[in-house]
């Protein structure tokens, strides 16, 4: 990338919370996450030039749009301050970032505040499955007569894996034990407080059982209430950041490099286009490729950690072989070996991922970059990798429709 965008911190609301129990609108939450997150990085408001929104589903959560109008009323000083909202389904806050990126990249503006946003425990679970369903795939098309779409996309890749590599569905189970046990250690998971039955990272039909074909309930991401903003800053607003706060320039984490591609809307229509070719996902492979190459690196060997999209293990496991750790449909060598493991050579999900953390639809493409930052600043706690200095990130929506990669590090 031509123009570094700096990444100056953020703040992420706890995943556990419910809010509509807590009596809490999107206003209200919007009001706290950024009173919070100006007071992390200590700046004000008059000091953000823009803001960006990136949400998914809250006009069926909360028969609620326009929400650029809900970050300007955050606070007197934001009258005027021009805000938008994007949607790209599970991606919504990458798509949200990258326009942000682009605009201080173009000199346009130079700090802008991207939050990311979703309410979905407002609802019973079955009208959540519907709400987040239909409107990421081809509505009214895919997934008819499904109680849970999503669960049963997903299954459809395990059965693609299988039929191309084979696939030991014990694997999946240990990724949503490694992600659970992550998230143990973030003190804003929405799981941290669970506990399981002794076998339930097994494929137990009582302690695990089915929810849609070979998707169990131990496989699946969280349906989340959830926030979280960060504030990226050009290079010349990055230095007078550093200057006022008597810290090196070097130590600020700045975006790499990215990658965007997009697939056509339906499931079927990607697996057609990959059969004899190498990945299942091709375009996923190339977005993080090209995040890669924007970040002048070789590959997975040039980073300490990865933040992916596990709104499934299939999805984590579909992650590392396109990542490059392991050759295609041999990613359960990483499994095997502990490698994706918190102290293993490429920890994946330190943050106890989508599964472990939790999944607010429009939020966890932020959340993630967050997390890159706290890695890359050593401010992830108990969860944090050992000596990261730079972490990669994937972020579907879809059945890996719009897929975002990015990389984040210090100089």
């Amino acid at each position: 990338m031509e123009e570094r965008v700096y990444i100056l911190g953020g703040y992420q609301s706890d995943f556990a919370q419910n809010w509509h129990r807590n009596e809490l609108d999107l206003l209200d939450v919007f009001q706290d996450i950024i009173s919070k997150g100006l007071n992390s990085v200590d700046l004000e408001p008059k000091d953000v030039d823009v803001a960006h929104v990136g949400n998914f589903t809250a006009e069926l959560f909360c028969n609620q749009g326009h929400l650029g109008g809900f970050f300007v009323s955050s606070h007197p000083d934001f009258f005027g301050l021009p805000s938008s909202r994007h949607e790209a389904a599970c991606a919504s806050g990458s798509i949200a970032t990258l326009a942000a990126c682009a605009e201080i990249e173009s000199g346009r503006y130079e700090l802008a505040a991207v939050l990311g946003i979703e309410q979905m425990r407002n609802v019973s679970g079955e009208q959540a499955a519907q709400n987040i369903g239909g409107p990421a795939m081809r509505s009214g098309f895919e997934c008819q007569d499904v109680q849970y779409p999503w669960p049963h996309m997903f299954s459809e890749l395990t059965n693609e894996y299988d039929k191309r590599y084979g696939i030991d569905e014990n694997h999946l189970s240990k990724i949503s034990e490694i992600n659970f046990a992550n998230a143990k250690k973030n003190p804003n998971s929405q799981t941290r407080g669970w506990t399981f039955e002794s076998d339930a990272f097994t494929r137990s039909d009582h302690s695990n059982p089915v929810i849609e074909g070979r998707t169990r309930k131990m496989d699946c991401g969280q349906i989340t209430d959830g926030a979280a903003i960060i504030f990226l800053a050009s290079e010349k607003k990055a230095k007078e950041y550093a200057e006022a706060k008597s810290i090196k320039l070097e130590s600020i984490p700045y975006i790499k490099g990215w990658g965007h591609q997009t697939g056509p809307i339906t499931y079927q229509e990607k697996i057609d286009f990959s059969q004899n070719k190498e990945y299942v996902f091709p375009h996923v492979k190339k977005a993080i490729d090209d995040a890669f190459a924007r970040a002048n690196m070789q590959g997975v060997g040039d980073i300490d950690g990865i933040e992916t999209h596990d709104c499934f293990t299939s999805t984590e496991y579909m992650a590392i072989d396109h990542f490059g750790i392991t050759r295609p449909g041999e990613s359960w060598k990483a499994i095997e070996s502990g490698d994706i493991e918190i102290r293993g050579k490429i920890p994946i999900n330190a943050s106890g991922g989508l599964i472990g953390l939790g999944h607010p639809v429009g939020a966890t493409g932020v959340r993630m970059l967050l997390d890159c930052y706290k890695q890359c600043t050593n401010n992830a706690g108990d969860y944090q990798i050992d000596n990261a200095k730079n972490i990669s990130t994937l972020n579907i929506g879809g059945s890996a429709t719009t897929v975002v990669s990015f990389v984040v590090g210090t100089a």
